[in-house]
């Protein structure tokens, strides 16, 4: 279960903290059996809270800490912070704690890997961040015996996405790096083989943040059962991401649209960041409820039932309602109201965390992500 939360209150950092944790016990307690937080991204509007929120969330978890990644993005209601925990619960759910920074989950036959908390020291450039970051994770993979073929789903959270250094802009600089230390990985190729004669990426999200740092997380994913299908999925109003030409980035960001894992008769979708963009260009410039509804739609097609029959896969899709959950990014904290209000309409209501961020493009004015669950028929 995933749950969203944003304190109402609005009085110092650690008494916004407290009620945030105090909701998350009594929702917790709340469930019909005995939940494990696995993950958490705890959005926080000042890198000052950093450190007193780790000593919160320490008290609180106690030895059963989750994977924790803190994102300098003040959440648009004014808040200190938001947090956005997944919890599971079951009689044959195992999980296994490999240090602070990756936690597995086995059930069912299928093992997951929850990798966060990973950020750069250097201050040298996006792609110095961005090779140390990768480099890192894939050491805390290889502790829990995985490494990154295994990985469908990343988050890049990095500071100034648009500034320039050295005469680029810092996310064409990660999106260099990203391909340089992509070229010889072989992304699920123990699940499906490279589909429509291209390579397979996971999906994944790439996002400013406060500061000027780079903070990193994913998901992998192990199984020997014969029946899961791991498919991409792309957008057909978009042109591919590790498609875009040169103009955008001399190279082109590495990730697909979507990821869909098709367990039995059960679908999750991954859906990677979304603006609005159609084709490889930016839509509706300045005007807010248009990109997000753009944005939105981008989204309704791309996880539709002929969009997952076009790749392979007849009888799966899901439709916005089956969103279990969305981030929302946007430029300008002043567009939250009208931005939500155009979310709830078509959404509807659906758990939600509204972040300040810039968009890897400076004229996009908002980003959607989310995971459906849906049934196979």
């Amino acid at each position: 279960m995933a749950i969203l939360i944003t304190p109402s209150g609005r009085g110092v950092f650690r008494e916004q903290a407290t009620e945030a944790l105090m909701v998350l016990r009594e929702t917790l307690a709340r469930q019909p059996q005995p939940m494990t937080v696995t993950v958490q991204t705890v959005f926080l509007r000042d890198a000052a809270d950093q450190a007193a929120c780790g000593q919160l969330l320490a008290a609180h978890f106690g030895d059963e800490a989750p994977v924790t990644n803190f994102v300098f993005q003040p959440p648009c209601s004014g808040a200190a912070l938001a947090i956005e925990v997944w919890a599971i619960g079951g009689d044959s759910v195992r999980v296994e704690r490999f240090g602070s920074q990756a936690l597995g989950v086995t059930y069912e036959g299928v093992r997951w890997v929850h990798c966060g908390g990973i950020q750069s020291t250097r201050s040298e450039g996006a792609y110095a961040q961005t090779c140390e970051t990768l480099e890192q994770m894939r050491i805390t993979l290889a502790r829990a015996g995985l490494g990154f073929e295994h990985v469908v789903r990343t988050w890049f959270y990095l500071g100034g996405i648009t500034a320039m250094e050295a005469g680029k802009e810092r996310y064409q600089e990660l999106n260099r790096a990203r391909s340089d230390l992509y070229r010889d990985v072989q992304f699920c190729h123990a699940l499906r083989p490279a589909a429509n004669g291209h390579r397979i990426y996971p999906a994944s999200t790439g996002i400013g943040m406060a500061g000027s740092g780079l903070v990193l997380s994913c998901i992998a994913l192990e199984t020997v059962r014969q029946d899961l299908l791991l498919q991409p999925l792309e957008n057909p109003r978009q042109t591919p991401a590790y498609a875009y030409s040169a103009r955008y980035s001399p190279k082109s960001p590495k990730f697909s649209r979507a990821m869909a894992l098709v367990l039995g008769d059960y679908v999750t979708t991954w859906v990677s960041g979304t603006a609005s963009i159609v084709n490889s260009e930016s839509c509706h410039l300045g005007d807010l409820e248009k990109q997000t509804e753009q944005a939105i739609d981008n989204i309704e097609g791309l996880i539709a039932a002929d969009n997952f029959a076009a790749h392979g896969i007849a009888g799966a899709g899901a439709s916005l309602h089956d969103l279990a959950k969305i981030r929302v990014y946007l430029k300008r904290a002043e567009d939250w109201f009208a931005c939500q209000a155009v979310c709830q309409r078509r959404f509807g209501d659906v758990p939600a965390v509204y972040a300040v961020a810039d968009v890897c493009r400076p004229e996009l004015l908002v980003e959607i992500e989310g995971v459906a669950f849906s049934r196979k028929v």
